[in-house]
């Protein structure tokens, strides 16, 4: 069964995994939650083939999860940016950070790689807080959020890594 006869089904689980069951989907919507805009940056921090994400993100785009915004015009280049619709899955993403933080593992131990902080109430946001009943779905905007600086130098260094491939492809081999 495919994803597209997944999406007809009666089960709405069913109908929302053919939107967002595939990892890469919620890679980019952690992505651009916290700031990363561009197709360069998305690739860069996900590892994500350039093919792979181009066709990731126009279905995202076709299934109104996320918007492309022009920043240039010649070449025409985008940023992207979550939707209403995208941005209710923060809270799947949160549910999953705390998930992780209660049975994963991480080089960081039990340090979050992002510290969270619910802006409403100063509360810690760990592996057990809940998102409150406020009668709007929660977004990442509810929150204050701090980067580990083990988690910036990785995000930096694959950064490099990712410009140093750039660089390579664009410069001819030495004879």
């Amino acid at each position: 069964m495919g994803w597209d006869e997944i999406a007809e089904s009666v089960c709405q689980i069913s109908c929302a995994l053919s939107e967002v069951g595939d990892r890469w989907t919620l890679l980019i919507m952690l992505e651009l939650s916290i700031g990363s805009r561009r197709f360069d940056e998305l690739q860069a921090q996900t590892g994500i083939s350039s093919h792979l994400l181009s066709t990731r993100l126009k279905r995202m785009e076709e299934d109104g999860l996320i918007e492309r915004r022009r920043y240039l015009e010649r070449p025409p280049r985008y940023e992207y940016h979550a939707t209403a619709k995208g941005k209710e899955l923060d809270a799947v993403l949160l549910t999953l950070r705390a998930w992780g933080l209660r049975w994963g593992q991480s080089a960081l131990g039990s340090d979050p790689s992002i510290a969270m902080v619910y802006k409403a109430t100063g509360e810690v946001i760990d592996g057990h807080w809940q998102i409150p009943n406020t009668g709007r779905p929660f977004t990442f905007d509810d929150i204050e959020a701090t980067m580990h600086d083990s988690y910036l130098q990785e995000r930096e260094a694959k950064g490099a890594v990712f410009q140093q491939k750039v660089k390579r492809k664009k410069d001819p081999p030495a004879k």
